[in-house]
């Protein structure tokens, strides 16, 4: 047998604490004080119409119903869903975790991921996914995980944008609102970890934007 970890550890299971990043802050998802933001972003009348389209759920007519699916997820370790908080506004606006956690072999997932509009696409999106993909690996894990639907052309620019390394496709994995799911599947290891992290971190820097807050250099120009 080869390719033998004599010092191996399991990684720890991630606690359910915030996170603090310099635009957004993630707190362990709490119905009671993050509902009525999650409702507006994710259900509102400016809710993205391709949001719910390649998650297993949603949309909701009924706030009960998303209340009830709140409560179901905050209450569970695994998934261990976020919400994501603005930090300049305190607002809440969108939901992702953590899921597949295996401390055993140092395996765990980020994904569940619901941004609202107004995160889509600004520096508040990258850095909920940097504070979960920095701690799994502080945690002690070696490999991190992207899953998504294969027709989900969204999901899987956002991982090869991230740095995870695309590793094939698990055809007929699921049925997922009645539809065939081809799942395709992404890594990132943690012997990668530090140079995609310093990728990170040089395009959330202030000074990686101008005055109106686009980017000087993309994220994968910086990880080049």
């Amino acid at each position: 047998m080869s390719h033998a970890l004599p010092d191996w550890q399991p990684a720890n299971p991630p606690p359910r604490q915030p996170l603090d990043g310099h635009y957004v802050r993630l707190e362990p998802l709490d119905p009671a004080r993050h509902g009525d933001d999650l409702w507006l972003c994710l259900q509102g009348p400016d809710t993205d119409p391709a949001l719910w389209d390649y998650l297993p759920y949603g949309p909701f007519e009924r706030r009960s119903d998303f209340d009830a699916w709140l409560a179901g997820n905050a209450a569970g370790s695994d998934p261990l869903f976020f919400a994501v908080l603005e930090r300049a506004s305190g607002q809440v606006q969108g939901l992702l975790g953590y899921l597949n956690i295996v401390p055993a072999h140092g395996c765990i997932e980020i994904g569940h991921i619901a941004f609202g509009r107004a995160m889509q696409r600004t520096p508040r999106a990258t850095e909920a996914v940097f504070l979960l993909a920095e701690l799994a690996f502080a945690l002690g894990n070696r490999r991190l995980e992207w899953k998504c639907n294969d027709l989900n052309a969204r999901s899987k620019r956002a991982a090869e944008r991230f740095g995870f390394s695309f590793e094939g496709l698990f055809r007929q994995h699921s049925v997922i609102k009645g539809h065939n799911r081809d799942t395709a599947w992404f890594s990132l290891l943690d012997h990668e970890w530090p140079a995609r992290r310093q990728a990170f971190q040089r395009w959330l820097a202030m000074e990686n934007f101008d005055e109106q807050g686009r980017q000087r250099r993309s994220l994968g120009d910086l990880r080049e």
